[in-house]
């Protein structure tokens, strides 16, 4: 029997939560768990209730600013903060809780984090941030890639 193991099961439904993504640039997902249950999910997008960008375009795209760049001119709400913003909502306690998220966490993603209480990171593919990755170095957070 080909049975996932557990961290690949929560990636899996990392993966599965991006699809529910609206970014025109990259689709990310984020699942919390804590004892081997699922408290909470993530993906990037627009606000509630706001236009998504495949609706009115990609502000980022248009003026050619690079990945990892100008977050602030951006609609879309990282996978991770969606995250955060849902457990939130629902009562949901973050502290020593895991992360599997389908990209690396950004810097601003990391510091949310860190003061959620976060005990650990899972994710799939690597993100080009020297300073998230110095930021999680400096934390207590455990952090691995999953390949």
């Amino acid at each position: 029997m080909d049975r996932p193991d557990w961290n690949q099961y929560f990636m899996q439904m990392a993966e599965l939560a991006a699809k529910r993504s609206t970014c025109l640039r990259r689709k990310v997902g984020a699942v919390l768990v804590k004892d081997k249950r699922i408290l909470a999910t993530g993906y990037n997008g627009a606000p509630k209730k706001l236009p998504h960008c495949e609706d009115t375009g990609c502000l980022r795209e248009k003026e050619g600013v690079p990945s990892g760049e100008k977050h602030e001119i951006c609609r879309g709400i990282h996978a991770e903060q969606n995250l955060i913003a849902q457990s939130a909502v629902h009562g949901v306690k973050t502290e020593g809780a895991t992360v599997y998220c389908t990209n690396q966490p950004c810097s601003i993603c990391v510091k949310l984090l860190i003061n959620s209480g976060i005990k650990r990171i899972y994710y799939q593919d690597p993100y080009d941030d020297e300073f998230a990755t110095r930021l999680l170095e400096q934390s207590d957070i455990e952090y691995h890639q999953l390949t």
